[in-house]
């Protein structure tokens, strides 16, 4: 099975001023002259990974990285609670994608993300496909109320003591929407609320990935934690900030772009049928199933399936595929 790349530290890197008093912070790797390729973490808040630059061939890709506002190395950061997130929306991070491709002087980029990087990651394709070749996506979701619904109060039934403590802090008439409920405490004047509510949803994050060790957010960095937390919130709250059937009704935008879609069987985001949406919205592309993997991209058979679909597309610089796309496939399995 094919395996990341080796570490490699950035040859370039920077904070682009993106306007209402942000700075994004941005990072190029590998290949100067290489194949442009933009990786978009997850989240929302999550930040750019050292990790998530190993997916490409450095020989062949120009890699950038950047973390998304108010979160990783970008400025202000959402770990200070008086730094005001309404300028912080799905438009205005497509936004900052377009600066930051003018900034590198780059025509067309592939898209790599996982995730709500995935949700960005196709709703940019579909508003800018003249500027995307290739889409590799991971984790998948649609930014749909049904997937929001399904992390923030349909889990608890597989899950019903974490669920319990989870929905605790937040009042009976609260608990329909837990994200905006969430959103108000995590931005509450109080410290001390503030402190509890992150602490709860980082563990109800845990929670809902039983297949994966503990990250043990909160404990490692509880700064990182809070940011995280309130960005998640704010956005699902609002329903990513777009249309929340906009990625599936604006798919047929991508049928130019070669894409692959890799997603673990053991996901819970398939329990709404997440992949097979996709698929079907997006015939052309090809959808990967991993057998006994979830929602993480570091697991063997995800690395494998993700730096052979990165491989495959370092070949083709015209953003067309050869060969036709094929469906459902199975990591080992032969394509038809």
């Amino acid at each position: 099975m094919r395996d990341r790349y080796p570490d490699i530290e950035p040859y370039e890197h920077g904070r682009l001023d993106v306007g209402d008093g942000n700075l994004m912070y941005w990072e190029t790797c590998g290949n100067p002259d290489g194949k442009p390729v933009l990786s978009v973490h997850g989240g929302p808040g999550s930040g750019c990974s050292p990790n998530s630059r190993r997916y490409f061939d450095p020989e062949r890709y120009r890699i950038v990285l950047f973390d998304q506002r108010n979160c990783g190395r970008s400025l202000p950061n959402a770990s200070d609670p008086a730094v005001d997130l309404s300028a912080n929306t799905t438009d205005h991070l497509i936004a900052d994608m377009e600066l930051l491709r003018e900034h590198l002087g780059i025509d067309r980029w592939m898209l790599f993300g996982g995730s709500w990087g995935c949700v960005l990651s196709l709703v940019y394709a579909e508003r800018h496909p003249d500027r995307v070749t290739e889409l590799v996506q991971m984790g998948l979701a649609t930014g749909r109320r049904d997937d929001v619904e399904l992390l923030t109060r349909g889990l608890g039934g597989m899950f019903p003591q974490a669920y319990e403590k989870f929905v605790a802090l937040l009042p009976e008439d609260e608990r329909d929407n837990t994200a905006a409920g969430y959103s108000k405490l995590l931005n509450d004047p109080d410290s001390a609320v503030r402190d509890r509510a992150t602490r709860a949803w980082c563990d109800w994050e845990d929670a809902m990935l039983p297949y994966a060790p503990p990250r043990a957010m909160y404990e490692e960095d509880e700064k990182f934690a809070y940011a995280f937390a309130r960005l998640v919130t704010h956005y699902w709250s609002q329903d990513h900030f777009i249309d929340p059937d906009e990625v599936l009704a604006n798919a047929g935008r991508l049928r130019d772009i070669p894409t692959v879609f890799v997603q673990g069987v053991l996901d819970l985001g398939n329990l709404v049928g997440t992949p097979w949406l996709l698929a079907q919205a997006l015939p052309q592309a090809e959808l990967i199933m991993v057998p006994d993997e979830g929602h993480s991209l570091s697991a063997p058979g995800m690395r494998h399936a993700l730096v052979t679909a990165t491989d495959t597309f370092a070949e083709k610089t015209s953003g067309r595929v050869s060969s036709g796309p094929t469906a459902d496939r199975r990591v080992g399995e032969k394509a038809p």
